[in-house]
């Protein structure tokens, strides 16, 4: 990841391994994750991904190599995985397993990071993305990202 700043490096990883304590390392106390239609704070962004790594024990995460900008990173992502556990998504009625497969569609997700910290986490808004299309693809009724 050559001419990435390190935190990203990090939080991939921790993504990778579905390490929420890890992920929260690298994130700032005022981080946003700015989705199409709602704005989620850190501790509502490491919610999320509690609830989502419980309902899909088996997400994993596979990207291109990281492109940096000064302090801005796009990473182009795919990800998925099988809805075996309850989803419990901050906000909604928690969703009982339905056995589906996610998959969602490769999406770039723009960071901007601060010193040593991501400040900013905003998802290309594609149809089918996440984290709306994790909702949609396990039959939530219009999804609140």
């Amino acid at each position: 990841m050559e001419g990435v700043p390190p935190v990203v490096a990090r939080y991939v990883a921790g993504l990778e391994a579905r390490d929420v304590d890890a992920i929260a390392l690298t994130v700032a106390q005022d981080l946003a994750f700015v989705g199409a239609t709602r704005k989620l704070s850190r501790p509502e962004f490491l919610a999320m991904l509690r609830a989502l790594y419980a309902g899909f024990p088996d997400w994993r995460y596979e990207h291109d190599p990281p492109r940096a900008d000064g302090d801005r990173v796009t990473i182009r992502w795919r990800q998925g995985g099988t809805h075996t556990g309850t989803f419990a998504f901050p906000g909604l009625e928690p969703v009982p397993p339905t056995g589906r497969a996610v998959r969602i569609p490769a999406q770039d997700f723009f960071y901007r990071v601060r010193g040593d910290a991501i400040v900013e986490i905003r998802p290309d808004p594609v149809p089918g993305g996440a984290p709306r299309g994790i909702l949609e693809q396990i039959g939530v009724a219009s999804p609140p990202l």
